[in-house]
């Protein structure tokens, strides 16, 4: 019974011995004297306690059972829930545990057991208006990575490289690896392509691998030559997609706040799946991936997608792989940063240019009449004779230096 229940008992029990009036009542109660009269008569036919109401006393239907309650907490001191924040927390109660409960009561149960939230909500400070979001899906992604201990309970810094959808806030692909480089974003926009199409246009930072460094000579400013383009920069004119510089992080603020929620939220995942290496979290990332655009993803202002179909032409190896061109001896060898390369094709002529392709899935090819050659390395940067032995080594070396490179420090 609470406070409210045991006035009302109490003026009752006073109307019964004449020790108040009925008007007096109605007003101690604030009720009608319609009612009071009602309650009084109650409570002189069948007891003070039977004009309570109904539910005094009972417990809700939807009330937790002490039994879920501490179900919740033996859940809550385990090793991989010890970072979650409460919202997270909520969504894999529901998804791996089968516990279902609204955020306000896990907050309570919670804070009443001494737990507090890892991540609290700050007021933001509006200094200037946010940018609108464009109007069609596949309009703009904005793409960035981001270096950070992933995996509980190791120390080891990775790099997730990124790319999200400015109208709807999708995440359209992830890859993890040790540093930011070429072979990250090939990867994520491999993925883009496979998954949506072909994007319009692509928001990215003054990374040199999106935007030379390189001002155009004035001679060739003359000549009608524009910006010089990187690899990267190349591959993307290719498949027309348009490279906007953006200027400051602020302005690519919707990937990089994803950066917040996604390192609120993997290291948990990860200990949940007991994954520890880079090879299994891009394993997992197109689970994770639904997850996250389950939960965040926003519908378009327009439903016409501007993604647009991968044309049968185009080869995705050959397109994402650093390209460079070599002349042929007469020997049939070309050099390759000081290391000389066998072609080992057929009938290829003196001063003959071979196409060379480097990537992690491919690992140094040649790319003639539409077929993949493998070159051998013959000779070393010191002219040391290349054994069987030290050719992976060697491919393993041109694929660091020219795909898998930290950008950054670079």
């Amino acid at each position: 019974m609470n406070s409210r229940e045991e006035l009302k008992a109490h003026v009752v029990t006073c109307m019964i011995e004449r020790k108040m009036t009925v008007k007096e009542g109605s007003e101690r109660l604030g009720l009608s004297e319609r009612q009071v009269k009602r309650l009084k008569k109650r409570g002189k036919e069948n007891g003070v306690t039977s004009m309570l109401h109904r539910n005094c006393g009972r417990q809700p239907k939807h009330t937790l059972k002490p039994e879920t309650k501490q179900r919740i907490l033996e859940i809550k001191e385990r090793p991989e829930y010890s970072k979650v924040n409460f919202t997270h927390f909520m969504e894999l109660l529901e998804r791996e545990e089968g516990i279902k409960i609204s955020y306000f009561a896990l907050r309570k149960l919670l804070l009443e057991n001494g737990y507090v939230s890892p991540k609290k909500k700050r007021k933001r400070k509006v200094k200037h208006p946010r940018r609108a979001r464009k109007e069609h899906i596949g309009e703009m992604l904005q793409i960035d990575a981001s270096l950070h201990q992933w995996f509980k309970d190791n120390e080891t810094y990775y790099t997730i490289h990124g790319s999200k959808d400015d109208a709807t806030g999708k995440i359209t692909g992830l890859y993890m690896c040790e540093n930011e480089c070429m072979e990250g974003y090939m990867q994520i926009m491999r993925q883009t392509i496979k998954s949506y199409g072909i994007p319009r246009s692509l928001y990215a930072d003054g990374l040199s691998i999106f935007f030379s460094t390189k001002e155009p000579t004035l001679e060739e400013q003359l000549a009608g030559k524009g910006a010089n383009k990187t690899q990267f920069g190349t591959m993307m004119e290719s498949l027309g997609v348009h490279m906007i510089h953006a200027r400051s992080s602020q302005a690519k603020g919707r990937i990089e706040r994803e950066w917040g929620t996604l390192q609120g939220r993997i290291e948990t995942e990860f200990a949940i799946r007991g994954i520890t290496t880079p090879d299994e979290a891009n394993a997992f990332f197109p689970e994770l991936i639904k997850l996250l655009n389950a939960n965040f993803a926003v519908p378009p202002a327009n439903p016409k997608s501007m993604f647009m179909p991968k044309p049968k032409a185009i080869n995705l190896d050959h397109l994402f792989a650093f390209k460079l061109s070599r002349i042929v001896d007469n020997s049939g060898c070309f050099t390759l940063d000081n290391t000389m390369f066998q072609c080992n094709i057929k009938g290829i002529m003196p001063k003959s240019t071979v196409n060379i392709l480097i990537s992690k899935k491919l690992g140094v090819r040649l790319l003639h009449d539409g077929k993949l050659v493998t070159p051998t390395p013959i000779l070393s940067k010191s002219r040391i004779e290349i054994r069987n032995s030290s050719v992976k080594a060697v491919f393993d070396e041109f694929v660091f230096r020219h795909c898998l490179k930290n950008e950054r420090v670079a």
